[in-house]
This record gives structure tokens, C-alpha cells and sequence, in this order.
């Protein structure tokens, strides 16, 4: 889980830290924030089942060292271990050319760039259909604040 996750490199240093985005209790990308807050320097890599679309640019933006899906090939795995051990950033092909597409984009930002971290997974889980009820319990949340999340989401989004 993310809390056993934190508590583990609370006490010790690693050279790579392998993340998920789906995890029990606090998810990925509140890990990944954690993380980068507690340790800024911790190298880490997020190798998730989530495709780079939904997730990958958000993750770098976060402080994400790498970014693999679990369909990715095992030498692909161990490159990117080895380029972030050293320091350096992994990011596929298709990854560095979302990036580039988004850099190249005037200012004219999509509506869901607009969205903070929280406001993009509860619209993530929405839209996967997960009742308003059952997103407050996954995320330690009441009901009536994720309630506000869809409302800020909607308006944000101009829907």
C-alpha cells in the first residue's frame, strides 16, 4: 500500500523507487507527492497497468523520474531502472512525443489540464462509473466534498 510504501522510505534510501498508481489505501499519485515532498531527490518510476494517455504526463509533471506500462518488454523495465539509478530521466517514444505535442500547444490548454491532481482522479472514477459514494470511501473523502470535486470539475470543464 501507499502508507506501508512512505513508512518503508521514511527509514531507508533506495536507489530507484517502482510506484504504482493503483495502490490499496493512498493511491499512486498521492505517494508520488508525498514522496517528492518528504525526499525530493528519490528517484522513481511509476510502472503501471494505466496507459501513458491517462496518466504519464501528469506523473512527469509530478516529479515522476519514468513512466512504463506493465505491458511494456522486461528489457525496456530494466533500461529504465538503470537510466533513472544513474540519475537520468525514462521516457518512451510515444511519451516524448505527448510531451513535445504539449509544449508546442499555444496556450490553448485542454479542459482537463485545468484540473488539480484530486479533481483529475475523481474525474477519472466518474467517468470509469464509480458511484459518488464509493469514490468518497476510496479516497477518505465525504460524500458532500466529492460532490464538490464533480461540481468544480464540471464547471472547470465547461460542461
Amino acid at each position: 500500500s501507499g502508507y506501508e510504501l512512505l513508512r518503508k522510505i521514511r527509514e531507508q534510501d533506495f536507489d530507484v523507487i517502482i510506484l504504482d498508481i493503483s495502490m490499496p489505501g493512498i493511491d499512486g499519485l498521492d505517494t508520488l507527492k508525498q514522496i517528492k515532498s518528504e525526499k525530493p531527490k528519490a528517484r522513481v518510476l511509476i510502472l503501471t497497468i494505466h496507459p501513458e494517455a491517462r496518466y504519464a504526463v501528469r506523473c512527469v509533471r509530478m516529479g515522476a523520474d519514468g513512466y512504463l506500462t506493465k505491458a511494456s518488454a522486461p528489457t525496456e523495465l530494466i533500461g529504465a531502472i538503470k537510466r533513472i539509478s544513474q540519475g537520468r530521466k525514462y521516457i518512451s517514444l510515444s511519451l516524448a512525443e505527448r510531451l513535445t505535442e504539449e509544449l508546442d500547444q499555444d496556450s490553448g490548454k485542454l479542459p482537463h489540464q485545468a484540473l488539480s491532481d484530486r479533481e483529475y482522479q475523481v474525474m477519472v472514477m466518474i467517468s470509469s462509473g464509480i458511484p459518488l459514494k464509493e469514490i468518497a470511501d476510496q479516497l477518505a473523502l465525504s460524500t458532500k466534498t466529492v460532490s464538490t470535486y464533480r461540481s468544480r470539475i464540471l464547471e472547470k470543464m465547461k460542461l
